[in-house]
């Protein structure tokens, strides 16, 4: 079963070590990141890793607006949504496992070195289609 990783800039409960990424120094960056590749390459061992990615704060919302007519969007705003600040895919046996990996990335280290304490959104990725009766 695969489930998606949702680490988020903001929009979920705060963390324990809650200091913002562009308040760390570029120590704490990098053992941050090192922390994510380290345990990616583990999943890959396992064969549990499907694909992570960061993601740039900025981005906004867009929706069709009728034939003919630019897209609409909700403006440059990064600030007034809840914002994605990356993800990863695994593929594992079960839903027990995906929550505990989850939980184990969720201590990667912060400001100061220390765990985040980071909440994660674990998402299943819908294997059929939702069935309609009418």
């Amino acid at each position: 079963m695969k489930y998606l990783l949702l680490k988020h800039y903001r929009g979920a409960p705060a963390s324990v070590n809650d200091a913002p990424m562009d308040q760390w120094t570029p120590d704490e960056v990098d053992a941050h990141v090192q922390y994510m590749r380290d345990f990616a390459a583990r999943l890959e061992e396992t064969g549990e890793f499907v694909d992570a990615q960061a993601l740039a704060p900025e981005g906004v919302f867009v929706r069709y607006d009728g034939e003919g007519r630019p897209p609409v969007t909700d403006g440059p705003f990064a600030e007034t949504k809840d914002l994605i600040a990356g993800w990863m895919v695994i593929d594992v046996e079960s839903w027990d496992r995906a929550v505990a990996l989850a939980g184990e990335l969720s201590a990667a280290p912060g400001a100061g070195g220390e765990p985040i304490h980071e909440w994660l959104e674990v998402r299943p990725f819908l294997t059929e289609p939702p069935t309609v009766t009418e």
